[in-house]
């Protein structure tokens, strides 16, 4: 399976390029996850471009990437999700688990967002 790794200073974006994130495709995002968190990323966009459709594993693969950032202290952002998956995370009950961004450039602001939020309370801690 190929997919694209975009790599910044506070995040890095991974790009499956299939249409049917399942059983087949999901273990190999999840070994990317696994590699890319404990490599010291907290923060990871899925980008999901082209990926067309998704079942219960595509969806167990978010919810690691989402503890695996979450204990890290990052976050982790679907991006660019079709309305069947976001009608699935819905059906699931992960909206409030989940966080869904209608882009990569919208995710990357959910994420500075994030980090300046997190510098901000370190700095009121320390003073």
């Amino acid at each position: 399976m190929k997919f694209t790794i975009d790599k910044h200073e506070k995040y890095v974006i991974i790009q499956p390029h299939v249409e049917v994130l399942d059983g087949d495709s999901a273990p190999k995002i999840k070994a990317e996850f696994l590699l890319r968190n404990s490599g010291g990323q907290r923060n990871i966009v899925l980008d999901l471009s082209y990926v067309k459709e998704a079942d219960s594993s595509g969806l167990r693969t978010g919810l690691l990437a989402h503890r695996l950032c979450k204990a890290a202290g990052g976050v982790f952002i679907l991006a660019c999700a079709n309305q069947q998956i976001k009608n699935l995370i819905s059906v699931c009950k992960l909206n409030d688990v989940l966080t869904v961004a209608p882009n990569t450039a919208e995710a990357e602001d959910l994420i500075f967002s994030k980090e300046l939020e997190k510098d901000l309370r370190g700095a009121v801690e320390e003073g």
